[in-house]
C-alpha cells in the first residue's frame, strides 16, 4: 500500500497522465487545422501592428462597418507572438501547453479539494475524456483553467472559513476577462456563490433555522466587496464594458446554434457525451449524500447543468463543477496524500518536457507533418493557383476558410469567416442557404458582386456554379473550387 502513496510514483504517475494528453495533442494536429484559429491569428497580427483592439469587423468586406468586439485579444495577442516567434511549430506548442494547462488545472483542483493524489488522477482523466478533445484550444481554454482556480478558492474559502482567499479572485477576473468571453461563469459563480451565502444569513436572522443546509460561514459585507471588485475589474482593459454587450448578443442568436455543431445540444452518439453525464449525476449524488446540503453546490450544478445540456461546447462546465463537487467530499486525513512541492512539479514538468520533444517527430509533429495536415483541410494549391494568376476580388468564400484566407490570402478581404458575432444570424443564413445551393444563390447580393469564388469542392454551390453562365471554372482540386467572373 505504501508504494502507491510514494512521491517518486505519484510524479511518474502524473508526469505520464499529462504524457498522454500532451501527445495526443500533437498526433491530432488539431493545435494548427482549427478553423478558428486562423482569424484569432490575424487579429492578434493587427493588434499588435495598430498597438489597440480593434472594434469594427477589420479584415471582412461584407462587415468591414459593422461593430465587433475583440473579447479574446490577449489570446489573440499570444497565439500571434507564438507564430511570429516560432512558426507554426509555434503555434501548435502554444496549443498543445494550453491543453496539457487544462488537463493539469483539473488535476489541480481535485488534488487541492480532496488531498487525495489518485482520485486527483482518476478523476481529471475522466474529465478530460468527456470533452477535451472534443474542441481545439481556442480562447476558452483559459476560461477552463481559470474556473478550475476561482471554484478551488471559493470552496477551500467556504471549507476553511477563510476570507483572505477571496481575495485572489478580483486580479484573477481581470486577467481573466481580457482572454475570453466566459470569464462571465467565473463572476456567475462567485455571484451565486455570494448570492446564497448572504441569502442563508438573512434567513437563519429572520429566525427561519434551515438545520438541513449547510452553513454560511464567510461574513456578507466582504463577501459583497469582493464581488464588487469582481465586477469592476472585468471592465478594465481596452473592451470596458463591451463584453456584456457581445454576451447579450449572443443571447439573441439562433440561427447559427442551429447549424453549428458543437453550438447543439448533447446528442449523446458519442462515448464523452455519456461520460458528462456520469460526471453530472456524480455531482449531484456527491451533494445529496453529505448529512448538510449545500446550496451553493446544488444551485451551481443544476445552472451548469442547463448550460452543458443544451450546448455541447459548454459541457466542460458541467464536468468542472461536478468534479469540484466531488473532490470536495470530507474525506479522513489517513487517506489524503501531502501536496507535491514546487521542486517535485519543476522536475514533473522538465521531464514532460522532454518525453513531448521525443514523441513530435514520432507521431510528425514537424514542419513537414503540419504542412501536411494544412494541405489536406485548407485550399492551400488553390490559393497558390490565385497568387500565380494574379486574380483581384472581391472575394467569395465559405464560412470555414475565411479564417484560413485572412492568413494566407490577406491581399483580398473575406467574405465571411467564423465571427458569428460579427455577421449575425442574417448574414450567416445568407451565406448558409447559397453555399446549399438554395435557389437564393442566384440573388445573394454578395455572390453576385464578387470576381473570384473559392469554395470547398464538396459543397452543393461549388457544383451548381459550373452551370451558372456569371462565372467561370478556373481550378478544382479535391479540396477546393475556384470560379472567376465572366
Amino acid at each position: 500500500m505504501n508504494f502507491f502513496r510514494n512521491r517518486w510514483v505519484h510524479l511518474s504517475a502524473l508526469t505520464t497522465f499529462l504524457a498522454i494528453i500532451g501527445i495526443n495533442a500533437l498526433r491530432l494536429k488539431y493545435c494548427v487545422i482549427d478553423f478558428d484559429l486562423w482569424w484569432h491569428l490575424k487579429v492578434g497580427d493587427w493588434i499588435v501592428e495598430h498597438f489597440a483592439v480593434p472594434h469594427t469587423g477589420i479584415l471582412s468586406r461584407t462587415a468591414a462597418d459593422r461593430s465587433w468586439i475583440a473579447y479574446s485579444w490577449g489570446y489573440e495577442v499570444l497565439l500571434s507572438r507564438s507564430y511570429a516567434w516560432f512558426g507554426l511549430l509555434g503555434m501548435g506548442a502554444f496549443g498543445t501547453l494550453l491543453t496539457i494547462g487544462v488537463a493539469f488545472s483539473v488535476y489541480w483542483m481535485v488534488r487541492r479539494l480532496s488531498g487525495n493524489f489518485w482520485l486527483a488522477v482518476i478523476l481529471a482523466g475522466t474529465v478530460c475524456s468527456a470533452f477535451l478533445f472534443n474542441g481545439m484550444p481556442r480562447p476558452v481554454f483559459f476560461s477552463m483553467i481559470l474556473y478550475c482556480v476561482t471554484l478551488t478558492l471559493l470552496l477551500e474559502a467556504q471549507r476553511t472559513e477563510e476570507i483572505r482567499l477571496l481575495y485572489w479572485l478580483p486580479p484573477l477576473i481581470l486577467l481573466w476577462a481580457n482572454l475570453h468571453i466566459q470569464f462571465i461563469y467565473g463572476l456567475f459563480a462567485v455571484g451565486l456563490f455570494v448570492g446564497v451565502s448572504i441569502a442563508q444569513q438573512l434567513l437563519w436572522a429572520a429566525g427561519l433555522n434551515l438545520s438541513f443546509l449547510k452553513p454560511a460561514t464567510l461574513p456578507a459585507k466582504p463577501l459583497l466587496a469582493i464581488l464588487g471588485l469582481c465586477f469592476l475589474a472585468s471592465l478594465i482593459g481596452p473592451n470596458f464594458y463591451q463584453p456584456y454587450v457581445a454576451v447579450f448578443v449572443y443571447t439573441k442568436a439562433k440561427f447559427t446554434y442551429n447549424i453549428i455543431m458543437e453550438l447543439q445540444p448533447l446528442s449523446f452518439r458519442g462515448f464523452s457525451n455519456f461520460i458528462e453525464l456520469f460526471l453530472g449525476a456524480a455531482g449531484f449524488y456527491a451533494v445529496g449524500w453529505q448529512k448538510k446540503l449545500d446550496p451553493f453546490k446544488l444551485l451551481l450544478l443544476v445552472v451548469a447543468s442547463a448550460v452543458a445540456f443544451r450546448t455541447m461546447r459548454d459541457g466542460w462546465f458541467l464536468c468542472f463543477s461536478a468534479a469540484a463537487c466531488i473532490a470536495d467530499l470530507p474525506r479522513p486525513e489517513e487517506i489524503q496524500d501531502p501536496a507535491e512541492s514546487w521542486g517535485a512539479l519543476a522536475m514533473a514538468a522538465g521531464a514532460l518536457a522532454i518525453i513531448l520533444m521525443v514523441a513530435a517527430p514520432i507521431v510528425h509533429f514537424d514542419s513537414r507533418g503540419i504542412d501536411r495536415a494544412i494541405s489536406a483541410d485548407y485550399p492551400v494549391n488553390a490559393v497558390n493557383f490565385l497568387r500565380r494568376n494574379s486574380f483581384s476580388g472581391p472575394l467569395y468564400n465559405n464560412l470555414n476558410w475565411g479564417g484560413f484566407l485572412m492568413w494566407y490570402l490577406p491581399e483580398l478581404p473575406v467574405a465571411i469567416d467564423g465571427r458569428n458575432d460579427l455577421y449575425g444570424d442574417e448574414l450567416d443564413k445568407i451565406f448558409y442557404d447559397s453555399q446549399s445551393a438554395a435557389s437564393s444563390y442566384q440573388t445573394d447580393p454578395y455572390l453576385n458582386e464578387s470576381h473570384v469564388v473559392i469554395l470547398d469542392s464538396t459543397l452543393p454551390l461549388a457544383k451548381i456554379l459550373t452551370i451558372d453562365p456569371r462565372f467561370k471554372l478556373v481550378y478544382r482540386d479535391d479540396i477546393a473550387t475556384v470560379y472567376a467572373r465572366q
